[in-house]
């Protein structure tokens, strides 16, 4: 069929011209398009292959809710992240996505999670004790062990080993950086394949399998309760009354690990390093978090009333999106403002820019926590940190319950020095924090 006239193009020579700059950073290439070629364009990467990448939040809304029927998942996550993380909910589909989707949302309602909250403030108060205060240090590796540890604790209560969860977290972070490189350089698929280096990093994913399948194992045995996530997955029941199979369970565990920690681990850096830059907003925390400690012993109430620490991790999802790409392919011919779409589209919708438009946003290169003062659904169709619609993440309350307790703990033990240095992004499958370099000083009020 014959591409759209009405989308302009990006011409696979000019692709290949900044390949090497892509694959370091392609949001400096994606943002000069959308500058000439406003808010979609298409971009061709092979001589009968193409991806049409859009800012337009209409467009991502129309896709994610208003007529996601015609929308699925692209082969980026159906195809090529399935071979390292398996058919889960992340990258499943149809039916099947329908019926993991209900088996398994009950156990992320608000009330299974209050359970967890405990456990949550344990981790990361635990990965708090790494902190060197005075003395500079990276800010990342210490919110990537924290969020992985918080994935854990949840998962497994203490079922898993320190050794098992190093292995784990080494082998999910090695497969997402193989899939970067196979997904930013397509044209070397034959190199990878043919050299043997996709069978190695599937090896390791095989070998993640066979330590989750250990611990799910040693857990049936035990006959022991932890109400934590693993049981509430071991005793999910279909309509029909059957429990999830194995090679499920572990694929869904490996979706938890993939999707939980990863995003996490990036935004509580990104706002970190924002509260560094904007001081002022460290002591409003500081202030919020102190008079609800007074007021309340519930940590769920706790959680649930901070207003300010809410929407400074709303601001810095809104500038630093971890997920900071959607994907969607249509299944029949659509069309949105006057944009026709022939059927099997690749859609790349880019968070980063859609977050930073200026049609859409005041002041959008600006931190400004009080815009998601009151409530941040009046954003609901520019503003998708989770997503939309019937594929929002599932995990989105307990990423944010996560969250909210990291930032209020932190704020409550330390002062972050100021920093007025420009934040430094690293992009891959998310959105990641390079050189996250920050002082921290014992609070002594």
């Amino acid at each position: 069929m014959s591409k759209n006239t009405n989308i302009p193009e990006v011409s696979l020579l000019k692709f290949l011209k900044h390949s090497a700059n892509i694959l370091k950073n392609p949001l400096p290439f994606h943002s000069r398009n959308f500058e000439e070629k406003g808010d979609t364009f298409r971009l061709n990467i092979g001589f009968s292959k193409s991806v049409i990448f859009s800012r337009d939040a209409g467009l991502l809304e129309y896709a994610l809710q208003k007529n996601q029927k015609n929308f699925v998942k692209s082969e980026i996550q159906t195809k090529d992240l399935v071979k390292y993380v398996g058919e889960g909910l992340l990258t499943s589909e149809g039916e099947h996505w329908k019926k993991q989707r209900k088996l398994i949302q009950p156990a992320f309602h608000k009330k299974q999670l209050a359970n967890l909250l405990d456990a949550i403030k344990e981790a990361i108060l635990l990965e708090y004790e790494k902190i060197t205060p005075g003395k500079e240090i990276d800010i990342f590796p210490i919110f990537n062990d924290l969020a992985f540890q918080t994935v854990v604790k949840s998962l497994f209560s203490s079922a898993a080993n320190q050794e098992e969860i190093n292995r784990l977290q080494f082998i999910t972070e090695e497969t997402q950086k193989m899939l970067v490189k196979e997904l930013r350089q397509p044209y070397l698929g034959w190199w990878f394949k043919a050299s043997g280096k996709i069978d190695s990093y599937l090896e390791l994913t095989a070998e993640a399998r066979e330590i989750l399948k250990g611990i799910v194992k040693e857990r049936r045995e035990s006959q022991e309760r932890f109400d934590d996530l693993l049981d509430m997955l071991l005793e999910s029941k279909y309509d029909d009354g059957n429990f999830m199979d194995e090679e499920q369970l572990i694929d869904e565990i490996l979706i938890l690990f993939t999707a939980g920690h990863e995003t996490t681990s990036n935004a509580l850096t990104f706002t970190c390093e924002l509260l560094a830059r904007n001081p002022e907003w460290q002591e409003k925390i500081f202030q919020e978090i102190t008079s609800l400690n007074k007021e309340h012993d519930d940590l769920m109430a706790i959680v649930t009333k901070t207003e300010i620490t809410q929407q400074v991790i709303e601001e810095s999802m809104r500038l630093y999106p971890p997920a900071y790409f959607i994907d969607r392919v249509n299944v029949e011919a659509d069309e949105f403002d006057g944009k026709n779409f022939e059927p099997g589209s690749n859609l790349l919708f880019s968070l980063f820019e859609i977050h930073r438009h200026p049609d859409l946003w005041e002041d959008p290169e600006d931190f400004k926590p009080e815009r998601f003062e009151g409530n941040s659904r009046k954003y609901s169709s520019q503003y998708f940190p989770f997503g939309a619609g019937p594929r929002k993440c599932i995990g989105n309350n307990f990423a944010m319950f996560e969250m909210i307790i990291a930032i209020t703990e932190l704020m409550s033990q330390y002062k972050i020095s100021k920093v007025t240095t420009p934040i430094e992004i690293k992009p891959l499958i998310t959105l990641k924090p390079k050189n996250a370099i920050l002082k921290f000083e014992k609070r002594t009020e």
